[in-house]
């Protein structure tokens, strides 16, 4: 009986004991004294090498802190969403298994919105001061949605087209040109099948550079005339569809794929949402030294890539430490040089100091690269409700099954 009386009295003891208390941001040295010894699972796109391997270097340096990162690999963002959600619906509200997320707009939106989200936390990351998120809007709202600190940015994308200079010396920089380019050199052009995000992401370019209402592209679709303002973009695709590679019966399924119909001459023109991307095909010998990049008059769609930690994650205080790493300007120079990845930098050069910004003005981007000043502005992405409807409405009108 006393046996029993006391295992008893211990569970009620047990039960009036507060959850332990999630780390704060503002207190760094008590984060990083909470985060040794952690393993950090960080599910992040895992379909490129580059990519995998910088994630690695950032495992390395976790290692200094006492942390292990582990990458888990996913072929698309909404499986480490689903396995977030399936654990709140059981009831996990804590020790999850996903502890930080390379989150893309449309699904931060939807934690968000689910209260998946741990925050706010990443406006109060020592690195975080290393940016200027006045002079660059792009680190505060994901596609128009605002961050709060519930996500940290890491690296800055814009679409930027390629040609080869040998075959086509002025290439098109608008839509409209564009269009015009096709219909005189039918086949010479395509891009990968929506939903992959390139292929949405030219309907996107698309839409932006032919709507007569571009500001209502900042609001959920519901609240707009979808129809009126989608018109220009349909009427478009009807007449680029027929003079596509293979008539538009058929689309290559990746970038990558896209890049090799480039190398192999079945096309003139390619793109990437990477401003490096040039440069490194032809550093891989994917493509001839002789192409070049080029933007559309009037600016490109671009936006930042984002960290997000779980509400329920298990490594928060892991999670944030990372995060911090992914800000450092050793990372990020070695994320930016096209010999590593090529991915853009989201620091303000002049909030380095000049030992850091010299390291930066070393990286050779080579002459497929566009400058800074060459890429032009960058339009903001939809509201992420656009690319559901967009991605949906074409797969109707234009989406094949080969």
């Amino acid at each position: 009986m006393k046996t029993v009386l006391a295992a008893t009295a211990t569970a009620v003891a047990l039960i009036g004991l507060p959850a332990a208390a999630d780390p704060d941001p503002t207190d760094w040295d008590a984060v990083l004294a909470e985060a040794r010894g952690q393993t950090v699972y960080w599910n992040a796109w895992g379909g490129s090498d580059v990519v995998n391997g910088f994630i690695a270097s950032i495992g390395e340096e976790a290692a200094d802190y006492g942390i292990t990162l582990e990458q888990v690999k996913l072929s698309d963002t909404a499986e480490a969403v689903s396995r977030v959600l399936a654990e709140k619906s059981a009831g996990k509200d804590d020790g999850g298994a996903v502890d930080l997320i390379w989150i893309n707009g449309e699904n931060f939106a939807s934690m968000k919105d689910q209260g998946l989200l741990f925050g706010p936390w990443a406006d109060d990351l020592p690195n975080r001061q290393l940016t200027d998120p006045m002079a660059n809007p792009s680190l505060t709202a994901d596609f128009t949605v605002p961050t709060e600190g519930m996500e940290s940015p890491w690296g800055m994308a814009q679409l930027v087209f390629f040609h080869d200079s040998a075959r086509l010396a002025e290439p098109p920089r608008s839509m409209a040109t564009l269009l015009a380019w096709a219909q005189a050199n039918p086949g010479r052009f395509t891009f990968p099948q929506p939903p992959d995000y390139l292929g949405s992401t030219f309907l996107k370019q698309a839409l932006l550079e032919l709507t007569p209402d571009m500001d209502a592209l900042s609001q959920p679709i519901e609240d707009t005339d979808y129809d009126t303002i989608t018109e220009p973009l349909w009427a478009y695709m009807e007449a680029l569809t027929p003079v596509l590679w293979r008539q538009g019966r058929a689309y290559p399924q990746t970038g990558a794929r896209m890049i090799q119909l480039m190398a192999d001459n079945e096309i003139d023109i390619a793109f990437e949402f990477n401003p490096n991307a040039a440069a490194n095909a032809i550093a891989n010998d994917q493509l001839p030294p002789s192409v070049r990049s080029h933007v559309h008059d009037g600016g490109t769609v671009g936006n930042a890539s984002f960290v997000a930690i779980p509400y329920n994650a298990n490594a928060k205080a892991g999670a944030m430490v990372v995060a911090n790493l992914l800000l450092s300007p050793a990372a990020q120079a070695r994320m930016s040089d096209p010999a590593v990845w090529g991915q853009g930098t989201v620091l303000a050069m002049d909030r380095l100091s000049a030992e850091d910004r010299a390291v930066f003005d070393a990286i050779e981007l080579g002459e497929a690269t566009l400058t800074p000043e060459e890429l032009g502005p960058t339009l903001p992405e939809p509201h992420p409700s656009w690319m559901v409807k967009l991605e949906e409405d074409w797969t109707r009108r234009f989406g094949v099954t080969e």
